[in-house]
């Protein structure tokens, strides 16, 4: 079995490969966060992109987020847009997004999240989280080059975490590489996993 992942699915993929390495063939990861980034999360060049995780803490995020369709709006475009390499990739999807997160529910449950992960994430944040063993699974990372949240600098750590780690940079994605480069992911999840099939 093979699994494919971004962001926060990457985490819990290699939480599943550390448990049930007899399962997996492969793992192909979008942007590929990891525990040894660690204090890099909240340094001083890159604390104004994580002010979100902090203010999806607040009880009142959600009802503030969801309070009109607007507001949900400017704050999800917000993401869509800046997390992109190119801001106009998610222009005539908008109302979509925003449709789902307007659904009683939905905003507090993804925000439910960062409530939940906060004890975990602090301690990374802080430099302390656990060592792991790396994974011995095959993974591959193809990154987005211009994410500015999960940065593609931060590929020097995944050694850290994976044994066997093929690695690349979509020059033209930011943080959304399935979505805004959907041929090239495409062909790079076929050709991975065709190589581990054999």
């Amino acid at each position: 079995m093979g699994l494919v992942g971004h962001d926060v699915g990457a985490g819990v993929m290699q939480v599943f490969a550390r448990r049930y390495p007899e399962r997996l063939s492969g793992l192909f990861f979008f942007n590929c966060p990891t525990p040894a980034i660690g204090a890099r999360w909240v340094a001083a060049d890159h604390l104004h992109e994580m002010w979100y995780q902090f203010f999806h803490r607040q009880p009142w995020a959600a009802a503030l987020i969801g309070s009109s369709r607007e507001t949900c709006a400017a704050y999800i475009g917000h993401f869509l847009r800046h997390w992109s390499a190119n801001p106009k990739t998610f222009e005539g999807v908008l109302d979509r997004w925003v449709d789902n997160f307007m659904r009683p529910g939905n905003l507090q449950g993804g925000f439910d999240w960062y409530f939940a992960s906060a004890p975990s994430a602090d301690r990374v944040f802080g430099g302390a989280s656990p060592a792991f063993p790396p994974i011995d699974t095959p993974a591959r990372v193809l990154w987005g080059a211009r994410d500015p949240i999960i940065r593609a600098e931060w590929m020097d750590l995944l050694g850290e975490t994976f044994r066997d780690i093929e690695v690349s940079r979509a020059e033209e994605a930011g943080h959304f590489v399935h979505y805004e480069t959907p041929d090239l992911a495409a062909a790079e999840v076929a050709r991975f996993f065709l190589e581990r099939a054999g």
